[in-house]
């Protein structure tokens, strides 16, 4: 079962950055630091995520297969068609005219596409039609559970 995704179109060079200010500091997971509470500078979190902008596209995440690496369903991913996939990457594919988003791996020397969910199979891509759509830099995922 390969996880399906929603092609949401490609990065906007003309769009206007949106600047967002920047906490000082890091986001402990224990005990917060009071000294902490000012803005060290202002933020585009476009122009940190899109290092390629005219290889950049977006896609939405659909299903559980990827979940061990982060990627759950709904995710927007963020998608640089201009690198290389090598051994480790996660990547969107089309494998046999049908378009996933697997973490590219070997078993013994084979390529294969990894899920992150061991309910699913590795896919070999040896003797398989496959279309390389580009390799997944981020992912933007909501932690309300898709509310505002």
């Amino acid at each position: 079962m390969t996880i399906p995704v929603q092609y949401l179109g490609q990065y906007d060079q003309g769009a206007q950055p949106v600047m967002i200010p920047l906490a000082a500091g890091e986001a402990r997971a224990g005990f917060p630091s009071p000294a902490d509470d000012y803005i060290e500078a202002e933020l585009d979190l476009i122009a940190h995520i899109v290092q390629r902008p005219s290889a950049t596209f977006y896609v939405r995440a659909a299903g559980d297969s990827m979940e061990r690496y982060g990627i759950f369903s709904g995710d927007i991913l963020v998608v640089d068609r201009s690198l290389e996939p090598t051994d480790g990457d996660i990547v969107v594919i089309a494998v046999d005219g049908e378009i996933t988003c697997k973490r590219l791996g070997k078993i013994g020397q084979r390529p294969y596409l990894l899920a992150g969910n061991e309910n699913y199979k590795p896919i070999p891509l040896a003797n398989a039609e496959c279309h390389f759509w580009g390799v997944v830099t981020h992912n933007v995922h909501s932690h309300r559970g898709g509310r505002s």
